[in-house]
């Protein structure tokens, strides 16, 4: 149940990838502010998948990043 495929990801540029970051981190916000307040969530798997996501982008950008400075 990933939000974003591993072949999506591949294709997408580096902008892409840091909206879709903005996106899912506004989400987990929006999510851990449900649970603090105490009302549960509609999905509590959706955290760690959200989770694992923001990761895979991360890593992806840095990935990206290493690149271009090798390339130099």
């Amino acid at each position: 149940m990933a939000i974003i495929k591993k072949s999506e990801m591949k294709n997408m540029g580096e902008a892409q990838l840091k909206a879709k970051l903005k996106d899912l981190n506004t989400e987990l916000i929006k999510i851990n502010a449900q649970i603090s307040s105490g009302t549960a969530p509609q999905n509590p798997g959706n955290v760690r998948e959200i989770k694992k996501t923001i990761a895979k982008i991360l890593t992806k950008l840095n990935e990206k990043k290493r690149e271009g400075k090798e390339k130099e």
